[in-house]
């Protein structure tokens, strides 16, 4: 069964309807160095990460520029898991799992070459379109089926992200056959706000691609 993740959560009324859906874990944003209205403080960050229930995992997504701005954010906030993107390479990767007592998903660009150096430092890889600054939540899809070829290359989970919505997860999910699916913008009814009938489909469309 693939799992689904909701990132982007930025209040608790939207983790209890990303956790009612049925999600397997919440992403919350903080330490990011570009505009988003997905991005929340660190004081707002602990609490919703401190509600998630148990079962379902939280985590934090965050472009540390060291690892030991890494390692602070995670002391902080208290996820489960943390999510990393640009900022560090894949033995800083390696040095921060060593640090710290959380699974580390290192987000890498759909169109890199050096998937294999991360894959090697990583407890999973989240496969997204990034944009110049090396963040992801662009909303564009990239090319499925060279992320279906990383699945079937790689040992660690791949997590696919990139223009995913609740019309077609479905064939997402056929097509990559991913550990998990990731959506942030693609479940929104404006920056930073969840649409939670949206949020309530894509789970259920997530489902019905991995049957």
């Amino acid at each position: 069964m693939t799992r689904v993740k909701i990132c982007g959560v930025t209040s608790a009324e939207d983790r209890e309807a990303v956790v009612a859906a049925g999600a397997d874990a919440v992403g919350v944003i903080h330490g990011v160095p570009v505009e988003t209205p997905r991005e929340v403080d660190e004081g707002t960050a602990e609490r919703l990460v401190g509600g998630v229930p148990p079962f379902v995992t939280s985590v934090l997504v965050t472009m540390p520029a060291t690892v030991q701005e890494a390692v602070r954010r995670v002391d902080a906030v208290e996820p489960d898991t943390v999510q990393v993107h640009e900022g560090l390479s894949p033995t800083e990767l390696g040095a921060l799992r060593r640090r710290i007592a959380q699974q580390v998903v290192a987000v890498v660009d759909a169109a890199a070459d050096d998937l294999g150096a991360y894959a090697a430092q990583a407890d999973a890889l989240l496969v997204d379109s990034v944009d110049e600054s090396g963040a992801g939540g662009t909303g564009e899809t990239h090319d499925w089926e060279r992320t279906r070829d990383l699945v079937a290359s790689l040992d660690v989970p791949v997590v696919l992200a990139g223009g995913l919505t609740p019309e077609n997860v479905a064939e997402a999910v056929e097509t990559v056959r991913p550990f998990a699916v990731d959506v942030a913008s693609g479940v929104e009814e404006r920056g930073g706000v969840k649409n939670h009938d949206a949020v309530s489909r894509f789970v259920a469309n997530a489902a019905g691609g991995a049957a």
